[in-house]
């Protein structure tokens, strides 16, 4: 039997931790191109408009804080996903890697604790990147994204359970996570980061709909409304393609504005082949957790080139 330490590592669920570097490295990139690219950083600006007194160790503080937040909230939502849904019976017959709440090998209350601290932990390294940013508003968006982690499938009515996992997972895991780590960096967002942000938000929509089509048979007899399940397996199927592909015509913004480096995410689309056979083929269950894998790791790769394309 694993030992607790693995047990917790395993409910962290660390195949899903992409879907958080992604946007933070995006966003960190677009942020890094707004202020005139890694060579202005180092050696110093000709444009006039360029603020040449800009700290990069500082920008740099403000990218790991951004990369804390997210990678906290992501297995603080993890850790709640495991709890909210242990309790609910929800993941009793789940065809997935097992999970601590439902296998009764973790107590229930000290995975919610653990989803509170990991939460906490987000929350100050946010309060931190608000004070350097000067960024107030950005408590509200934090205190937000905490909300949105927890009531996934927590309390009364988990959202999650209603088929709009999807809309939540866009907007703070691609527009919020991307946008907000650019602002906080640069002081403004660019229509290439805006451009990004889409394009993130549609991967991790994707590697949700992945991970829901495989649940399907056990979500409707837990009586989980999910995207997927209302879908059904063959419309599910057809969603994840669109939402695979359509980061790719994206490329167009930040190629129009200036970031022809942004053609360098084209590449990513050789690792979204194989998740796209897997789904195509008609795998399904336990079969398409690979998919859930390789369609993250396709989304952090997307991400890493459009973003070193947007700062050099």
């Amino acid at each position: 039997m694993a030992n607790k330490a693995q047990l917790w590592i395993s409910g962290a669920r660390l195949r899903t931790l992409p879907l958080a570097f992604a946007p933070v490295v995006l966003g960190a990139g677009a942020a890094v191109g707004q202020l005139g690219g890694l060579s202005d950083l180092v050696i110093g600006s000709v444009d006039p408009t360029i603020d040449d007194n800009v700290n990069g160790w500082m920008l740099l503080f403000k990218a790991l804080l951004a990369l804390i937040v997210a990678l906290a909230l992501q297995i603080g939502s993890n850790y709640a996903n495991d709890y909210s849904d242990g309790i609910r019976g929800t993941d009793d017959d789940r065809v997935g890697p097992m999970r601590l709440t439902a296998s009764g090998l973790i107590p229930p209350e000290q995975v919610k604790r653990a989803a509170f601290i990991c939460f906490g932990i987000a929350g100050f390294a946010g309060l931190l990147l608000t004070i350097l940013s000067a960024a107030w508003w950005m408590l509200l968006v934090g205190v937000a994204a905490v909300l949105a982690a927890w009531y996934y499938t927590g309390g009364k009515h988990p959202y999650g359970y209603m088929a709009l996992g999807e809309v939540f997972v866009f907007i703070f895991f691609g527009l919020v996570a991307t946008l907000g780590t650019t602002y906080t960096m640069a002081g403004g967002v660019s229509a290439a980061a805006w451009a990004g942000a889409v394009a993130v938000g549609l991967y991790a929509c994707a590697v949700l709909m992945v991970n829901n089509l495989r649940d399907i048979p056990t979500d409707i007899e837990a009586g989980k409304r999910t995207l997927a399940v209302l879908l059904g397996d063959r419309r599910s199927r057809i969603a994840y393609l669109a939402l695979v592909f359509l980061p790719y015509p994206l490329l167009i913004v930040p190629i129009l504005t200036g970031y022809s480096g942004a053609l360098l995410a084209i590449a990513s689309v050789v690792l979204v082949m194989k998740p796209v056979r897997a789904l195509v083929h008609q795998r399904t269950g336990q079969a398409l957790v690979p998919a859930i894998k390789h369609t993250s790791l396709a989304a952090l790769v997307y991400a890493v080139l459009l973003s070193l394309g947007l700062a050099l």
